[in-house]
């Protein structure tokens, strides 16, 4: 576990970058959810930078994976102090299942309503789909981007030989929204267009957004 939380540690727990924009739009980078024990300090200091911001790009182009707590933790900044009931994951093994939902009290500054963009591509896959899919369900965010693959059902790679091993599913997680997930089906975004033009669409919608929302406020 110590090995594997250095490694983790030395990836940065998978947030690449954080950036306040010309316009006052917030990105941020995640390549991947890791274990909340060891980057909840991490994210939360991301999310903190980027609260003062008017809009939001959540860029999951290159985000393979992760654990649905570290999930939790940074999509509870996106809503209210009232929990949210985000996902549902069987485990086969202990035939038991587990609920995850948003945190009532979180380190800093929720983001509010303010809008958020979630940038997707056909790397995005597995803990990436499932914060997209999250965020699109309760409508929260606007997805922009390629289609996913589709990879909802969590397991572990075994060694069958030499050179060969097999991924097994051991758990399947589920929408509570929906009541589905999105496993060989992927997550289909509200905007679809090459995942290399995704971040200028989202910028210039971003952009827009704001300036229609400080002109209501004048």
């Amino acid at each position: 576990q110590e090995e594997r939380r250095l490694e983790a540690s030395l990836d940065n727990f998978g947030l690449y970058k954080v950036e306040r924009l010309p316009g006052n739009v917030g990105y941020i980078d995640i390549r991947y959810f890791h274990r909340p024990a060891w980057g909840g300090d991490s994210a939360s200091a991301a999310m903190n930078f980027l609260a003062n911001t008017s809009a939001l790009i959540v860029d999951l182009r290159k985000c393979v994976g992760g654990y649905p707590g570290m999930i939790a933790l940074i999509a509870s900044y996106f809503f209210g102090e009232e929990p949210v009931h985000l996902s549902n994951i069987y485990w086969r093994d202990e035939d038991i299942t587990r609920q995850y939902w948003t945190l009532p009290h979180i380190p800093g500054k929720r983001f509010g309503d303010k809008p958020v963009y979630v940038l997707t591509s056909r790397v995005t896959f597995s803990g990436g789909e499932e914060f997209a899919s999250i965020l699109q369900t309760r409508k929260r965010a606007a997805i922009i981007g390629d289609k996913t693959d589709g990879g909802a059902h969590p397991g572990a790679s075994y060694r069958l030989g030499p050179h060969f091993e097999a991924f097994i599913p051991v758990g399947r997680a589920t929408n509570p929204v929906t009541g589905k997930n999105f496993e060989g089906i992927g997550v289909t975004p509200d905007i679809a267009i090459p995942q290399e033009h995704a971040f200028s669409a989202a910028y210039a919608m971003a952009l827009e957004e704001i300036l229609t929302r400080f002109s209501e406020l004048t």
